[in-house]
């Protein structure tokens, strides 16, 4: 079975996808703002369509200056599913404990450091991925269910994602934005994939809204 090139979205469709992306990072960074009191600038989404065999080395090749990562994974499920990443390089988690203990209701006790920079990364984690694809269904029409996101710290590129995550038959679309953390040497990426199913779903949800400006 090959790769199903026909999803592949039109030039409207690509343009209304970066605005509803625009608007839902948008939310996203103002929720993360709220939690930890500090602003998040993100870059202008980036859409891309490809097999989904090049997808694990797509997103090695994008972190690779980072050298050893951190990562925090989530699957999500909906009309609209597929896998979150979001990936940092290696030492973010440790930085960003300091900018939650800020916060009275989250503590960390005395736990040992790693626990606590996965716990951390599972935290900034859940609001950020939650926030971006959930405000992007919501403003799609549809309604997602999450998986517990998994944070894992010190990996190298190439094995943080498994070659087993992807149906390697399947086209996907990767949703891509990177963020940093203002007055912060904290910075990473997004990357929100997903493949054949939903890309088709997508394409009548986006068509949808391109019939309402009309």
């Amino acid at each position: 079975m090959k790769a199903d090139h026909s999803s592949a979205l039109s030039t409207e469709q690509k343009e209304i996808l970066q605005e509803v992306m625009n608007i839902a990072f948008g939310k996203a960074s103002a929720d993360l703002a709220d939690i930890i009191d500090i602003y998040v600038a993100l870059s202008v989404p980036n859409i891309l369509i490809m097999p989904a065999s090049k997808v694990k080395n797509y997103i090695e090749n994008e972190v690779k200056d980072y050298g050893i990562i951190d990562i925090v994974k989530q699957q999500y499920w909906g009309e609209f599913k597929g896998i979150a990443f979001l990936i940092f390089s290696s030492g973010a988690g440790k930085k960003l404990i300091s900018l939650f203990q800020k916060n009275e209701n989250l503590s960390f006790d005395s736990e040992p450091i790693d626990a606590m920079e996965k716990e951390t990364l599972v935290e900034v984690g859940n609001i950020l991925i939650g926030a971006c694809v959930g405000k992007l269904a919501e403003l799609l029409g549809d309604i997602l269910t999450y998986s517990p996101p998994v944070a894992m710290i010190e990996q190298k590129p190439a094995d943080s994602i498994s070659k087993n995550t992807f149906d390697l038959n399947c086209t996907a679309i990767i949703l891509k934005t990177v963020f940093r953390f203002e007055n912060e040497d904290v910075c990473g990426n997004l990357f929100l994939t997903t493949s054949n199913k939903s890309i088709h779903w997508l394409k009548k949800a986006l068509n949808k809204i391109l019939d309402e400006y009309e």
